[in-house]
């Protein structure tokens, strides 16, 4: 029997090569697409050339408690279990911060911080009576040393680290882990269409001298979820090139 993966933001450029790398894996995935998205993840899917047997696509509001665990709660009682959890749903609304909206605050912190919560907390108590589980949270380079202009995300993204600390703590006994990917400038295609002296100046500041490939993201997130990172756990795995070192 196949184990399975649930990943939320699946289909972005880094969820997309995580969705990817665990399939290679021989995980059954569950990709979430956001309410009333169905057709742009059934493009996704086809143009990723999946089958039915290694990805279903899953509707899922990230952002609405009730409906994660209704929903949640059901899809244990289909697929019969969750073996690893990838949070990775994540939308940026950047601004300084004494022009930023409540709005543009709330919306960062429920799509990045309180996801993790709606998703991982139904499934959590399934994964601890199994006696095993990985919870793997996509944080940001960001949320480890703050970033001009993204009060917002940079909070979300260091309270998803502190999180994940605690729910390790919780965890360790049962077998399950719970571990942090804090990926550098990755070369999505949210990136990429950025101006080339934009694209430029970030380069130059990587010691690298050059962007994260979402498969090396990926690569991070196959291996937190594998056999050999069994015995790590509440750690931070940073991909960055170098950008902030610890």
């Amino acid at each position: 029997m196949k184990k399975v993966a649930l990943i939320t933001g699946s289909k972005g450029g880094i969820g997309s090569a995580i969705s990817s790398a665990l399939v290679a894996d021989g995980y059954r995935v569950i990709a979430t697409y956001y309410t009333g998205a169905y057709d742009c993840a059934l493009d996704w899917f086809k143009e990723k050339q999946f089958t039915e047997e290694q990805v279903r696509l899953f509707e899922l509001d990230v952002t609405n408690t009730e409906e994660c665990a209704e929903r949640l709660e059901k899809l244990l009682e289909e697929e019969g279990t969750v073996d690893v959890i990838v949070n990775n749903a994540g939308i940026t609304r950047d601004g300084m911060f004494k022009k930023m909206t409540a709005a543009a605050w709330k919306d960062v912190i429920e799509t990045n911080l309180n996801s993790v919560f709606n998703v991982t907390q139904p499934l959590f108590a399934a994964m601890c009576e199994k006696g095993g589980g990985r919870v793997i949270n996509i944080s940001s380079v960001n949320g480890l040393k703050g970033q001009l202009g993204q009060t917002n995300y940079s909070a979300a993204k260091a309270g998803m680290i502190g999180f994940s600390k605690a729910l390790a703590a919780e965890g360790a006994r049962s077998g399950v882990t719970v571990n942090v990917v804090a990926p550098g400038y990755t070369a999505t295609p949210m990136v990429e269409q950025m101006r080339a002296e934009v694209l430029e100046s970030i380069v130059q500041q990587v010691p690298m001298q050059r962007l994260a490939k979402p498969e090396e993201i990926a690569a991070a997130v196959s291996f937190l979820a594998s056999d050999a990172g069994a015995y790590i756990t509440g750690e931070t795995l940073s991909v960055n090139g170098g950008l902030y070192m610890q």
